[in-house]
């Protein structure tokens, strides 16, 4: 399993640690036209006051009032931290689950991504231009760090329902999935929620590891089957499990606060996690550039088919990416989608780039066939 690439000579002008502040102006003596997000240059006035900021950008990072008024003076432009927010709206890296559950000890409600979805939920509808501003700050931040990581990954997304719960066979054919797709070089991609997302997201994590890890993982996660009625239980029993077996395999997963009732999940290595659903869906989908699969869902997995068949259609993203669909009862019978998507792709470049299966096992080879 190849690692997610990092961050390429495309973002080189951004500087997102104090690191690479430092790298830049000892290389570079200046910082002119550089972007900065959220880095703490509060011991670094001396540099601020000597150094050309003529056309930077800085970005949520604290500073001595004596430099930022010397930076604004010189061309730059300063965009101060905003307090009080559970969130940075300005954040140059993408969450890890450790950071979005911190202080999971005393419960799911202190976590850092409980209270960003309270904050959400007392502003999403008072109609403050400032709050829809610094959302959409954010998530805008979070798109260009997911575009960092995933520069020259194969990435496939898994698509599914949240209600799949630990412990059934639906479960452990999601995270054998994820293993499959993981050990095969591929990235793979969730909506980073519970249910067929965790399972995926826990089965790339488990792919470094002998056969047994995953169904002892598979078990111990048992003792807590769905993230209802307790969140805090649910993700609590995921931590155990990384702990047992830290520094498991990459995945990525792309949850939003638009659905609050679903907690990301803890197996996923990077969290791009949005407040706007709809920017969260689509840029899940197009960075899906190996393929998708669609494992068993309803309205919101049905919902993602259409979604990435609508540019694979019109051809608006490129050539088509592979599409395959998993469990033959359930998209032909239970929810009869199959036989749509037949319809929409007769005749099109996308026909040969569709597929319906019936078993996991078969996804890895169908891909393949696809050309993912």
């Amino acid at each position: 399993m190849q690692p997610i690439p990092s961050a390429t000579a495309s973002h080189d002008r951004e500087i997102e640690s104090l690191e690479e502040f430092d790298e830049v102006v000892s290389e570079r003596g200046s910082l002119a036209r550089y972007r900065v997000q959220a880095v703490d240059l509060t011991a670094r006035s001396r540099t601020l006051l000597t150094v050309d900021c003529a056309g930077a950008v800085f970005l949520g990072c604290p500073m001595d009032p004596e430099a930022a008024a010397h930076v604004r003076t010189t061309g730059a432009l300063v965009f101060p931290p905003v307090p009080g927010l559970p969130f940075d709206p300005y954040r140059g890296r993408l969450y890890t689950p450790d950071e979005l559950f911190d202080s999971l000890g005393t419960g799911y409600e202190a976590t850092p991504d409980a209270r960003a979805y309270a904050w959400f939920q007392r502003t999403k509808a008072d109609g403050d231009i400032f709050a829809s501003m610094l959302r959409a700050i954010h998530d805008d931040a979070v798109s260009d760090a997911l575009d960092e990581l995933l520069v020259g990954a194969r990435v496939v997304g898994v698509m599914g329902g949240h209600a799949m719960a630990r412990g059934t066979r639906e479960y452990e054919g999601a995270a054998r999935l994820g293993r499959e797709l993981a050990r095969a070089g591929f990235t793979v991609a969730t909506g980073g929620g519970p249910g067929a997302m965790e399972a995926a997201n826990l089965g790339a994590y488990a792919a470094p590891f002998g056969p047994a890890t995953l169904t002892e993982a598979l078990q111990l996660l048992t003792r807590a089957p769905s993230f209802t009625p307790s969140v805090t239980e649910w993700a609590r029993a995921a931590f155990d499990v990384r702990g047992r077996w830290p520094a498991g395999g990459p995945s990525v997963g792309i949850p939003t606060w638009f659905y609050g009732h679903e907690p990301p999940n803890a197996f996923a290595a990077h969290v791009a996690k949005y407040f706007a659903n709809a920017t969260r869906e689509d840029g899940l989908l197009a960075r899906s550039n190996a393929g998708v699969v669609f494992l068993p869902g309803a309205a919101g997995t049905v919902q993602e088919i259409f979604d990435n068949a609508t540019p694979n259609y019109y051809e608006s993203r490129g050539e088509p990416t592979p599409m395959v669909l998993v469990d033959r009862t359930h998209w032909t019978e239970r929810l009869p989608t199959w036989q749509l998507l037949q319809s929409l792709a007769r005749e099109r470049s996308m026909e040969s780039r569709i597929a319906l299966v019936d078993r996991i096992e078969d996804v890895p080879q169908a891909l393949k066939r696809l050309g993912g």
